[in-house]
Formats: C-alpha cells, sequence, structure tokens
C-alpha cells in the first residue's frame, strides 16, 4: 500500500513503532505497540495506538489531538500491521479501537483500502451475534484480527493460500 504516512521508528522487538504527528497542534509523539497476549492458549499480538507519554512511557489510546493528519496517521498503522506481519506471520494481530468512533475509523481505514489489505492479509470483524466472521465492507464490527496470507513458493511461482 503505498498511502502517505510519516517516517516511524521501531524498536529491536520489532512490536513497537514511534513517530510524530505534525500539524496545528504542533508535534506530538505517537505510538503504535503490538502487546503479546494469551487467551485459551492462543497467542495474539494486542494494537494499541496512541499519543506516548514521554515520561512512563505508556501510550493514551484516549487522547485527542486534532492535528488535521488522521489518513497519514492511519496509513501508519497500516504500515506497522504489515510491518508486524511480515516478522510475525502466524500470529493474528488484534485491534479495537479505544471507543466506539475509532473502532469505526478502523473499519473505514480497512473498507477503504479492502482490495490492497485483501490481497496480503487475512481479516475477520467480530460481530455481536455472530462471533468472528471473515471481513465485508458496509458491516458493522466490534473489533478486527488479521494475520498474514500464507504463500507457497514452488519452483519461482507464488501461490496464495
Amino acid at each position: 500500500m503505498n498511502l502517505e504516512t510519516y517516517k516511524y521508528s521501531s524498536g529491536d522487538n520489532l512490536l513497537d513503532f514511534e513517530f510524530n504527528s505534525e500539524g496545528p497542534r504542533g508535534k506530538v509523539i505517537k505510538a503504535v505497540r503490538y502487546m503479546p497476549m494469551k487467551v485459551d492458549g492462543i497467542v495474539y499480538f494486542n494494537l494499541r495506538f496512541g499519543d506516548l507519554n514521554q515520561k512512563t512511557g505508556k501510550v493514551d489510546d484516549l487522547a485527542v489531538t486534532n492535528n488535521l493528519d488522521r489518513e497519514k496517521i492511519r496509513a501508519i498503522i497500516a504500515a506497522t500491521v504489515l510491518e508486524c506481519t511480515r516478522h510475525f506471520p502466524d500470529i493474528m494481530k488484534y485491534a479495537q479501537g479505544s471507543t466506539r468512533v475509532r473502532t469505526r475509523l478502523y473499519q473505514i481505514g480497512i473498507s477503504a483500502n479492502w482490495d490492497k489489505i485483501d490481497a496480503l492479509l487475512d481479516v475477520y470483524g467480530y460481530e455481536q451475534d455472530r462471533g468472528w466472521q471473515p471481513f465485508r465492507k458496509n458491516v458493522n464490527y466490534l473489533a478486527f484480527l488479521a494475520k498474514r496470507k500464507e504463500v507457497l513458493n514452488v519452483q519461482g511461482l507464488k501461490w496464495e493460500l
């Protein structure tokens, strides 16, 4: 996906990403963190995004910056998901906004770039009554799971599974 983004840096563990949001409110340090979690024996990474508190190192996922750069920020989050899935292809990435509005913003970003995302990732949305379902546009989800699609390389041919 070739969307305009800010430059970001990654920690050595390839689970922590930071960048500067720039706009009317000045420079604000943002962070994307992938926290390893385990439920019922299943390991996954929980995506956490927000303003970085430099004193505590914690991510404030309720902060409202309003730096008028939402599209760049969504593009960076997408880039970190792709980078994380490249390094940890077999581990699901879980994303849910800290509010329903923020979850809806994730959904809008996924839908807007679905053709590109679908070529690389298996994405699932969580529906209240149906549980985890393959992602479909125009369905409201409460959370998302993504995993890198498996690719076989047989004599130089790539086949998607």
